[in-house]
C-alpha cells in the first residue's frame, strides 16, 4: 500500500466511479460484438477491474454468481504464473477447481502494466455455448466427473508479450464444437482490452502512488459500510435448510442444504456443516459459486444498496463450507450443475435470516428449470445452441411490503438475465415461438404474493434435435415455498410434444436426442413463493389481479378469503367478508 498520500474524499469517489464506468465500457462492448444471444442478448456474464494481488476493485455484475468467483481465480493465477506474466498476455481459464463456476463459464483475464509494473487485471467471465465434453452446451446429468462434462482449462496463455500462441489456440479451440466461441472469446478479449487501456489511462492521470492510496482507502470505506449493515442485524445464531431434488441418478434422491448463520457484531459467519456430501451426478456447487451464493443472498437483505462492489465488502463475510459436501465437492467431482444450486443455498439463508431480519428476506424464488436446444440450422448452414432464456425465468420469492418479481429468472441472476427478443430468437435459431405469457395462478399466495411465472411453446423447425435439461422444481414438493405464512408456488413444467401425439415428460436433468421437425417443447416457469398470511392481502387488489387474469377467481376464493361476481369480476364486499370471518 502506497503511505504518505492525503486522502481526498472526493477523489476516492471519483476513482471508485470512474471503475465502475469501465467495467460498464468492458460489458457495452461485449454486448455489441458477443455473437451467441447467450451472451449478447440474456447477458451471461460479467466484467471487472482487480488489482495485482487479484482482490476486485469493481465490476459490473450482470450476472452475479460469475462475479464473487473471479477473485479466487485471479489470485490462483497470481500464483501459478508468478513472475511469467507480462504486458500483452491473455489468459483462458474455466476449471471448477482452481476459482472458477460451472466449466461453461470461462474467463478471459489480461494482466495490465504501468511501466513494466503489474497494477491488476481486466477480466471478463462469461457462459460459452460450448466447451466441448460429451454433451454440447456441457450440460451433461451423466457426467460423474469433471473431464465428462467438459474441456477442463486451468489457467493458459492465448496470448504471451502480445503475441498468439497458435497451438495453444487451436488446441482448445479443436475440442469445441461450434466456431462461434471463438468469436466470443475474442469479443472478450476486446472487452478486457478496454478494461486495460482505461485502467492504465486513470492510474498515469494520478500516479500509482496517489491511485493505491486511494483505492486502499476505498476498500476500507467499504468495509466499513458493510461492517455497519452487519451489526445492525441481531446477534446470534440462526439455522436455516433448503432441499434438492434428484441427483440425475436415483430418481427418489433428495439432497438437503443446512446453514448456520452467526452473526457477532460486525461479523458474519456461514457454516454449512451437515450439508449433504457431493452427489455421484453433476449436481454439486464448486466453492466459487457456493461463497459467491452466499453474498448474492446477504446483499438482498441489507439496506444500504449502494455500497461498492470490491474486496472491502467481503471482509467481514466468512464461510465454511465442509469439504466433500455438495456446496465444495472434491476433485475430479462434476459440477456443471453448481450455478443453479444458488436456489437451494440463497433459500437455506433466508429461512435463517427470517428469523433475525423478517422484514428484510424474501421468500424462496422459483427454482431454475431449463434446456439448453441444439441442432443444426439450415438456413446457416451451421449447427446451433441456445439455452431458452424466455422460457426459464419465474417469478421472485414475495418480501415484506412487495410483492415478488414476475418473471425475473433465477436468483443466481438477480434479476440481471434477460429473455430473448422474440424476433431475434427465431431470426437466430430454427425455432418458432408460438407462445410466451404470464401464467396464472403460478405464483405463491400471501400478503404479498410472489412473482409470475411464465408458459412458453415454441417448435423445433428443423430434424435432427437434441434437448438437454436442468434444473429443479420439477419434482413433488420441489416449487418455490412460502414463508411466514405465504404459501408455495406451482411446480415447473417441461414437455417435449411430439407430432405423432407422443408426449415426453421430461425429468429435471436428462438429454433426449433425435428430436424430429414438428416437435413442440412446452414449458412452465413457476412462480415465487408468498410471503405473509393471504389472507391480509387488501381484497380490492386482489379482485383486481383476477380481472388481469393473474390470479383466478377460484384461487382468489381459497387461497385468499375473496369473493368476486362471476359476471363483473368486481370485489364482492360482503362474500369476502364472509369468507375471511370463516376462514378467521
Amino acid at each position: 500500500m502506497s503511505t504518505n498520500q492525503t486522502i481526498d474524499p472526493i477523489l476516492v469517489t471519483v476513482i471508485q466511479r470512474r471503475l465502475k464506468a469501465i467495467t460498464e465500457e468492458m460489458g457495452l462492448v461485449m454486448l455489441r460484438t458477443a455473437r451467441s444471444p447467450i451472451l449478447s442478448e440474456a447477458r451471461d456474464f460479467v466484467t471487472g477491474l482487480y488489482d495485482a494481488k487479484g482482490q476486485m476493485m469493481e465490476q459490473t455484475a450482470y450476472i452475479p454468481i460469475l462475479a464473487f468467483a473471479v477473485p479466487l481465480g485471479i489470485k490462483y493465477m497470481v500464483e501459478y504464473f508468478g513472475d511469467e506474466l507480462y504486458p500483452g498476455d491473455v489468459i483462458i481459464h474455466n476449471d471448477p477447481f482452481t476459482g472458477g463456476n460451472q466449466p461453461a463459464d470461462v474467463k478471459i483475464v489480461r494482466p495490465i502494466f504501468v511501466k513494466d509494473k503489474l497494477i491488476g487485471f481486466s477480466a471478463i467471465n462469461g457462459h460459452q455455448a460450448d466447451v466441448g465434453g460429451a454433451v454440447a452446451g456441457a450440460y451433461n446429468p451423466g457426467a460423474t466427473e469433471i473431464w465428462q462434462e467438459a474441456l477442463r482449462i486451468t489457467p493458459v496463455k492465448l496470448f504471451e508479450k502480445g503475441k498468439k500462441r497458435k497451438d495453444v489456440w487451436d488446441l482448445i479451440f479443436g475440442n469445441i464444437r461450434f466456431p462461434i466461441v471463438q468469436e466470443d472469446i475474442q469479443a472478450a478479449m476486446g472487452g478486457c482490452a478496454v478494461g486495460e487501456r482505461e485502467l492504465v489511462k486513470l492510474v498515469e492521470r494520478y500516479g500509482w502512488d496517489r491511485f493505491d492510496a486511494h483505492l486502499q482507502h476505498l476498500y476500507d470505506a467499504t468495509e466499513q459500510q458493510m461492517r455497519a449493515e452487519i451489526t445492525a442485524i441481531p446477534d446470534g445464531t440462526y439455522h436455516g435448510q433448503s432441499r434438492c431434488y434428484y441427483d440425475g441418478f436415483d430418481p427418489n434422491s433428495t439432497m438437503d442444504i443446512k446453514v448456520a448463520v452467526k452473526i457477532a457484531g460486525d461479523k458474519i459467519d456461514f457454516d454449512f456443516a451437515g450439508t449433504a456430501p457431493q452427489t455421484p451426478g453433476y449436481v454439486n456447487a464448486p466453492l466459487g459459486s457456493s461463497i459467491t451464493s452466499v453474498i448474492l443472498t446477504l446483499l438482498m437483505c441489507l439496506k444500504d444498496s449502494n455500497i461498492p462492489q470490491n474486496a472491502g465488502m467481503i471482509r467481514p463475510i466468512t464461510t465454511q463450507m465442509p469439504e466433500g459436501s455438495m456446496v465444495n465437492p472434491r476433485f475430479p467431482a462434476a459440477s456443471t450443475f453448481g450455478n443453479h444450486l444458488s436456489d437451494q443455498i440463497s433459500a437455506a439463508i433466508f429461512d435463517a435470516l427470517s428469523q433475525a431480519l423478517p422484514e428484510r428476506v424474501t421468500a424462496p424464488w422459483n427454482p431454475l428449470f431449463a434446456i439448453a436446444a441444439v441442432g443444426f440450422n439450415n438456413r446457416t448452414s451451421q449447427p446451433f445452441v441456445d439455452i431458452l432464456f424466455n422460457g426459464l425465468k419465474g417469478g421472485g420469492g414475495g418480501t415484506k411490503g412487495a410483492d415478488g418479481y414476475d418473471h425475473i429468472g433465477l436468483i443466481a441472476c438477480g434479476g440481471g438475465l434477460l429473455a430473448q427478443d422474440p424476433e431475434m430468437f427465431e431470426m437466430k435459431d430454427p425455432l418458432f415461438l408460438h407462445k410466451f405469457e404470464y401464467m396464472p395462478d403460478s405464483a405463491g399466495p400471501g400478503q404479498w404474493r410472489g412473482g409470475l411465472g411464465v408458459e412458453m411453446e415454441m417448435e423445433f423447425l428443423n430434424d435432427g434435435n437434441l434437448v438437454s435439461a436442468f434444473g429443479d422444481g420439477i419434482d413433488a414438493g420441489s416449487q418455490a415455498k412460502g414463508i411466514l405464512g405465504g404459501g408455495e408456488a406451482i411446480l415447473n413444467i417441461g414437455q417435449l410434444r411430439y407430432p405423432d401425439g407422443k408426449v415426453h415428460h421430461c425429468k429435471s436433468k436428462e438429454v433426449v436426442a433425435g428430436i424430429p421437425k414438428g416437435t413442440r417443447w412446452y414449458q412452465v416457469a413457476g412462480g415465487g413463493g408468498g410471503y405473509g398470511d393471504p389472507k391480509k392481502r387488501p381484497a380490492e387488489q386482489v379482485a383486481r389481479e383476477v380481472r388481469y387474469n393473474y390470479v383466478s377467481a377460484e384461487s382468489a376464493r381459497k387461497n385468499y378469503g375473496v369473493a368476486v361476481d362471476a359476471k363483473t369480476l368486481e370485489l364482492d364486499v360482503k362474500g369476502t367478508e364472509a369468507l375471511r370471518k370463516k376462514a378467521a
